[in-house]
């Protein structure tokens, strides 16, 4: 067994409770975990200040420890299984390098005059469908369906059907644009780890919630 520690500095970021909570329950104190715990720690560490992504955009050193520590966190689970039915869940994002998703969580907020909230995937392998969701407290909301196909052990193919801005009281439709892969290297009761066709990086954490379109 090793031993790891867990020294997570505080985030204001509402998408990182687990990450506040993780360093609460094990501030300065030494645990004993396996492998995977501690490589996990280790991760949860480096993407705890960065702001879901924002600031690891203008730093390319924190990027590459950030991809090593995936990478790391990769070969562990290699060899299970990550498409199954523990991957239908409501996910909430901790830190991403798509740049298309932080754009809009850094400059679509200011046009329903707020910050963006929680950001969430939501996945059902049974019905094979995906939401990809970003909030905007109080009622705006901007998500893109898809559906999608467990491909293999890890990889899921997906295909986007439609996209909506929304509020209270309007709806703006657009239309789909796109289609691609995600694999997931690395799943647990916890977190979830995904590596896609453009070769972006996603970690999200099981929302205490779920998400209903």
């Amino acid at each position: 067994m090793a031993t790891c520690f867990s020294l997570l500095p505080a985030t204001p970021n509402s998408s990182m409770h687990f990450l506040s909570n993780l360093k609460k329950s094990h501030k300065n104190k030494p645990i004993h975990c396996s492998q995977s715990q501690y490589q996990k720690n280790h991760l949860l560490n480096l993407i705890s200040d960065q702001e879901r992504g924002l600031k690891t955009q203008s730093d390319p050193q924190k990027l590459s420890e950030i991809i090593q520590a995936i990478d790391d966190l990769a070969n562990i689970g290699r060899d299970t299984v990550t498409t199954g039915s523990s991957l239908s869940a409501t996910w909430r994002l901790l830190w991403t390098t798509e740049k298309e998703q932080l754009y809009i969580i850094k400059n679509i907020a200011p046009f329903f005059g707020t910050k963006a909230g929680d950001v969430l995937q939501v996945i059902d392998v049974e019905k094979r469908n995906l939401n990809n969701v970003i909030t905007f407290p109080p009622d705006g909301v901007f998500f893109v369906r898809s559906t999608i196909e467990v491909a293999s052990s890890q990889r899921v193919n997906f295909r986007f059907t439609s996209a909506v801005l929304r509020r209270k009281n309007w709806e703006f439709p657009l239309p789909p644009f796109g289609q691609g892969w995600f694999e997931t290297v690395y799943l647990d009761d916890e977190i979830r780890v995904v590596k896609d066709i453009r070769q972006d990086y996603l970690i999200v954490e099981r929302a205490p919630y779920t998400w209903k379109e």
